[in-house]
Parts: C-alpha cells; structure tokens; sequence
C-alpha cells in the first residue's frame, strides 16, 4: 500500500512510483476518466501558480471530479501552524481546524508553500505542509514547499519518453545552478537530485562553489538512493568536465544556503557565475544531451533561445506531463 500522502516520493517504494509514472503516461493517452466521480480537492495556495493551479484544476475535471481553490489571506482566512501560539496577530484560524474542517468537504487537499526565506532552519521543517498532514482526515498532496514532488514525476516521464524506455540507469545526468537576480527556492533542486539518483542514473550537481551545495537532507537522501538503486553522485564546480558526456542537462536557479535570509552578501558571490547559463556551446559537450527546466524560466538568463527553441529541449513535453501525473496521484489517493 502507498503511503496516506505525496508529501515527497522518497516516502514512496520504487514500485509504487513506477505505477503512478504507468497509470501517467495512460492518462496521456487517454486524457478523461471517472477516478475522481463525485470527488473533490481543495487545492490550497499560500502561493502564486500557473501551470500547478491549471493542471490540478483541469485533472480533476477530466477524472470527473471538482476543485476548490483557496488562497489563505486572501479568500480564505490567515492560518496559524504552530502550538502554544497566543492568536492575537494576523491569523485567524488555527491549522487543527483548518484542515479537519476541510477533511470534512472533500477528499483530497493540495497544498502549495514556499519557503519564508528568513530562516533556514525554520523553513526546512515544512511546518505548512506537515501541519495539513498531521491534522487532514484525508490525504494531502505537495504542490510545492521546499520540494517538488509532481514536477520530480512530469520530469521523469518527459525523460522515459525522450529516451524511450522506463529504465534510466546509466544515463549521466548533470542538475545544473543556474544564475538569477534574486536567490529562489531549493525545491525544483532538492526534488530533481532526489528523483533522479532514485532513478539509478550517474548524477552531477553542478554549482558554482560549495556554498550552494543543497541541504544535507537532500544530498543524504540522493546518497542512501546511489546505494539502493545504483548510478553514482558526485558534486563538481567544473562546467566543462560536469557536461561532457551528459545524456541529460536539467537547470534551475537557487539560493546559497548559508546565506539564507541574509542575501546581500550572496548577490556578489551569485553575479560572479551568469556564465552558467545553459548555451549552445555547453551543450555541444554533452552526448547529444537533452535539455529541461520545470519553467518559468527568463530566457538568455538560465539558457538561450538557441537551447530553449532546440528539438533537444523537453520543458514544454515536461511541463505537460505536470497533468497527466497528477491525475495518477490523485487517483491513487483516493
């Protein structure tokens, strides 16, 4: 049996993610079903989406079922997450009644979140996403806090269909930093190191110094994965040799964690490293590489047009897959 929730797939056996990644790509094939009939999800968003809001709502739909879409401070009510607190501040509910209430309405609840980014080691905790998952009556969905679940299974199907099969061990596949003009969330990093060293692959995470290395969580769990699935790990802050020979190149942008919440002092360090931009000749290393990102993504900044506009570019095929693999997970959960 999967576990009740899908706060993050390390909590889920290999089997049970090989099955959702099946029943996703026959979503793909075959888009309406009746899973989800006369079934609800409160989709909860403490933060701003494009395409999660729109696959989620539009998966429901196509497995007959109905989504609410609730964005706390805004129409719905503040929350408050912790214990003990005296609720004379902006909030106005506490998430023991938020959640059991909501349990009572529907049958599944999605949650999005993302990091304070004042301090780490209070957002490491996940405390939105784990108060949902402590106090729901039903199961509760990641729809991003400080890890990507869905994007991590959108990004594995694009990649069994570029290669053609499920299985993708000894492909060499580099995750990439990226630069921005301000520092983001680790999620997209932390779920893309996760999935794909679960997946058995040789895997790189290319960053410019040590300081942006990820959690030790993330890289702990990327660790005992090399051990139970194969593939290997290693960290490099050497572009050329990190995309020679690379079968897949996967970017995002993040924020250097001993920095966190006191970013000034990073943005210098960060500026130094706009040449990690994925471009033509980088890609030219690789063994006809294939190139992704979860989007949104400022081009010419992360990449160039000339590897966005590429037939080895798979975001779009990626970013589809957010629909199909979502209505399997929803459909597994109930």
């Amino acid at each position: 049996m999967p576990p009740k929730h899908f706060l993050n797939t390390q909590d889920w056996s290999r089997p049970d993610l090989d099955a959702l990644l099946t029943q996703a790509a026959m979503f793909k094939r075959n888009r309406l079903g009746d899973q989800l009939k006369g079934r609800s999800i409160a989709l909860v968003f403490f933060n701003s989406s494009l395409r999660t809001r729109t696959s989620f709502e539009l998966g429901a739909f196509h497995l007959g079922g109905h989504a609410i879409v609730l964005q706390p401070g805004k129409d719905a009510w503040p929350i408050e997450f912790d214990l003990g607190t005296v609720m004379d501040g902006e909030a106005e509910e506490h998430i023991a009644e938020v959640a059991q209430v909501l349990g009572r309405y529907v049958d599944l609840i999605g949650v999005r979140a993302f990091p304070k980014f004042v301090d780490w080691s209070l957002d490491r905790q996940d405390r939105v996403l784990e108060g949902f998952a402590k106090y729901s009556p039903v199961p509760v969905i990641n729809m991003e806090t400080i890890t990507h679940p869905c994007q991590e299974l959108a990004h594995i199907l694009a990649l069994q269909e570029h290669f053609g099969t499920t299985d993708l061990r000894g492909k060499k596949y580099v995750l990439t930093w990226t630069y921005h003009p301000k520092p983001l969330n680790t999620a997209v990093a932390n779920s893309a190191l996760t999935i794909a060293t679960r997946m058995g692959m040789d895997v790189t995470l290319l960053c410019p110094t040590p300081d942006y290395v990820l959690d030790e969580r993330y890289m702990g769990w990327a660790e005992r994965n090399v051990v139970e699935s194969g593939g290997s790990l290693q960290v490099s802050h050497d572009i050329e040799s990190a995309y020679t020979g690379a079968d897949v190149v996967y970017a995002k942008s993040w924020g250097a964690l001993p920095y966190f919440g006191n970013w000034a002092p990073e943005k210098p360090i960060r500026d130094q490293y706009r040449h990690f931009i994925v471009d033509e000749a980088k890609m030219a290393l690789t063994r006809d590489g294939v190139f992704s990102h979860c989007l949104p993504l400022r081009r010419n900044i992360k990449a160039t047009d000339g590897v966005m506009d590429s037939p080895s570019c798979i975001a779009i095929n990626e970013a589809e897959n957010r629909l199909h693999v979502q209505k399997a997970i929803m459909a597994a959960l109930v």
